[in-house]
C-alpha cells in the first residue's frame, strides 16, 4: 500500500518531469497539454497532503483547482492559440538545448538550498521545498526567455502552479476562502492576458514579445 508520502513523491517526481517537457518543446499546444496535467497533478497533490481532513474542504480545494488549472486555463490558451494561428515556438531567446542544461541546474540547486532552508513543521514529503523552488525558476525562466506572449502566459501559470505547491505541501489551516480567492484572481489574470494575445495578434499579425517591446522603444 502506498503512503500518503508515497503518492506525494510520485506527484512531485511527475512535476518536475513535466517542466523539463515544457523546457524542451517548441509546439506550443503540447505545452499547453503538459501545464493542463501540471494542474491535475496539484489537485492530487491537494488530496494527499489533506488526507487526514474529514471535511470536505481538501476535495472542494482539489476540484476547483483541477477545473481550473486542468480545463478553464487550457480552453482560454487554446482558443488564444487557434485565434492567433501560432503552433510552436520559433527561435526563442535561450535554445532547448540549453534550456534543458539550464534546468538540470535549476534542479541541483533547488535540491541543495532546500537541505539548508529551516521548515516550520513536517511536510508530506521532503521533495516539497525543492520541487516548488525548481518549478518557480522554470516558470520564471519561461517568462524571460521565450519570444511568444503566449508561452510567456504559460511560465507565469507553471510559476503559480509552484507557489500553490509550496503553499499546500507546507501551509496547514489557511482559510479555504483564501484559498479560492487566489485561484479566482489568476483565472481572472489568465482570460485577461488570453483576450490580450488575441488583440495584440489581431494588431500587429504577430505576438512575439521581442518585437513588441522594439516598438514599444521606436514609439517612445
Amino acid at each position: 500500500m502506498i503512503t500518503v508520502s508515497g503518492w506525494a513523491d510520485t506527484v512531485l517526481v511527475c512535476i518536475v518531469l513535466t517542466s523539463f517537457v515544457l523546457l524542451g518543446s517548441s509546439r506550443l499546444g503540447a505545452c499547453i497539454r503538459v501545464v493542463a496535467f501540471q494542474g491535475v497533478l496539484l489537485g492530487f497533490l491537494t488530496l494527499a497532503a489533506r488526507q487526514d481532513d474529514p471535511s470536505l474542504r481538501a476535495p472542494i480545494l482539489a476540484l476547483v483547482s483541477t477545473g481550473l488549472k486542468g480545463v478553464a486555463f487550457p480552453w482560454l490558451l487554446f482558443r488564444a492559440l487557434r485565434d492567433a494561428n501560432v503552433r510552436r515556438e520559433v527561435e526563442p531567446f535561450v535554445g532547448y538545448g540549453l534550456s534543458m542544461l539550464i534546468g538540470t541546474s535549476f534542479l541541483a540547486g533547488s535540491l541543495w538550498l532546500a537541505g539548508r532552508l529551516p521548515l516550520p513543521s513536517p511536510t508530506i514529503s521532503p521533495l516539497v521545498v525543492p520541487v516548488a523552488l525548481f518549478t518557480m525558476l522554470v516558470g520564471l525562466f519561461l517568462i524571460v526567455s521565450r519570444r511568444k506572449a503566449l508561452t510567456q502566459v504559460l511560465g507565469y501559470l507553471v510559476l503559480e502552479n509552484a507557489i500553490y505547491a509550496f503553499g499546500v505541501g507546507l501551509v496547514e489551516g489557511t482559510p479555504m476562502v483564501v484559498e479560492l480567492g487566489v485561484l479566482l484572481d489568476l483565472f481572472v489574470a489568465v482570460f485577461v492576458m488570453g483576450i490580450a494575445v488575441f488583440h495584440i495578434n489581431r494588431e500587429f499579425d504577430h505576438i512575439d514579445a521581442d518585437r513588441l517591446s522594439a516598438l514599444r522603444d521606436w514609439a517612445g
